[in-house]
């Protein structure tokens, strides 16, 4: 795996202080980065001061797609790391080496920025700062928590346990971010309301449940395309 040089000149990742929006920030590391990509290390350092909620809503992406196994698990693990920590205070994220030398391909840190930009781009450009009680540094703390609910939900490698949990992080990250409370709860909302939703399915109909869903999902994809 490529090392990143540090080059005084000049900067090809996104500084704390520019002036760049999320989505824009990842499509730059994207862009910048060597062809044989970045370790997770190496693209949490190029998110610089925003690495809680930029890192958690970057590594939500892939598990925002409905009906794909194995990577929702994959990042899960990181993922609930990263939000423990957020839940216990910490002011940045710490990583095992384990973790922190996972490499990213740079075929997959382009999808990340395209599907971020794609799905959640407008969010984004809607957000701005309000309820700032839902995304100060306490409502943080229990922000993590909750996330780390949602991670654990992601980790079953059963169909419609990841979509729905994912981009509730993705959204209440985008909220984090933009210091934007309502859409910090709207996340949590989401996440929240679709568990309860399994939860309650599995115990009354069990595994028939999950087909009841698939089919409900499907029939949503194939109405919307």
């Amino acid at each position: 795996m490529a090392q990143i040089e540090p080059d005084e000149s000049r900067s090809d990742h996104p500084e704390p202080g520019e002036d760049l929006g999320l989505t824009d920030a990842l499509a730059r590391i994207a862009e910048t980065a060597p062809e044989d990509g970045l370790t997770l290390g190496q693209f949490s350092d190029a998110l610089g001061e925003r690495v809680f909620g930029a890192l958690l809503f970057a590594l939500a992406i892939p598990v925002c797609m409905p009906f794909l196994y194995g990577v929702p698990q994959i990042v899960a693990l990181p993922m609930m790391a990263i939000a423990a920590q957020m839940a216990a205070g910490r002011a940045h994220p710490w990583m095992p080496k384990g973790f922190r030398d996972r490499p990213l391909d740079k075929p997959s840190l382009v999808r990340i920025a395209r599907w971020s930009k794609k799905w959640f781009g407008w969010l984004e450009a809607l957000a701005r700062p309000r309820f700032s009680a839902l995304s100060g540094p306490t409502a943080e703390r229990v922000v993590g928590a909750v996330f780390v609910l949602f991670c654990t939900s992601i980790l079953i490698p059963l169909p419609t346990t990841n979509t729905a949990p994912g981009i509730g992080i993705a959204i209440a990250s985008i909220g984090l971010i933009t210091r934007d409370g309502l859409l910090v709860l709207a996340g949590l909302i989401l996440g929240i309301f679709w568990i309860s939703l399994l939860i309650i399915g599995f115990t009354f109909f069990g595994a028939a449940f999950i087909d009841l869903l698939k089919e409900f999902i499907l029939g949503l994809i194939g109405a919307g395309g």
